[in-house]
């Protein structure tokens, strides 16, 4: 199969179904810290590829969710001023293999470009890997002390 770089939030559990999910598919994965790498503009942006910008953006982020940013009312450069100086806006996970990157796990897009087909692949998706089942936001990476804490900041790809 093939190798894919993952960018999540360390103790998502949403990410952790979609890598257990790619994993399952025969896939390695080299996963890093969404939340620690050294963003710029430009190796953020290659991500969202056509989509529009509202959809760059973390539904689920506490300032998306309280109104404080509206993703609809954003130009790209105001999106990713924004996801620069808050990386919990920035739509997870990101992926990227053999030159192309994605931003968000939706089954059917990802399949057409990474096969997800595996035994039990339709008990995992009635789970909707991209939305978040929990009934609070998650804890900061500064605010989780199980398991070391924080990881190191994880460079973005050049």
């Amino acid at each position: 199969m093939v190798g894919i770089i993952f960018y999540e939030k360390p103790g998502c559990r949403n990410n952790a179904r979609q890598k257990d999910l790619l994993r399952a598919a025969g896939h390695t994965l080299e996963v890093r810290d969404l939340l620690g790498a050294a963003w710029s503009a430009e190796t953020l942006r290659p991500f969202f590829g056509e989509r529009p910008v509202a959809e760059w953006f973390n539904r689920a982020a506490p300032r998306v969710k309280s109104g404080e940013v509206i993703p609809e009312a954003l130009d790209a450069g105001q999106a990713l001023a924004l996801m620069l100086a808050d990386p919990l806006l920035i739509r997870r996970p990101l992926m990227e293999s053999g030159g192309r990157r994605m931003a968000g796990f939706d089954p059917e897009d990802v399949d057409i470009w990474i096969p997800l087909s595996v035994a039990g692949y339709a008990e995992i998706m009635m789970t909707a890997p991209e939305n978040c089942q929990r009934p609070s936001p998650c804890p900061l990476p500064h605010q989780q002390t199980a398991a070391g804490g924080k990881q190191a900041p994880v460079p973005a790809p050049s």
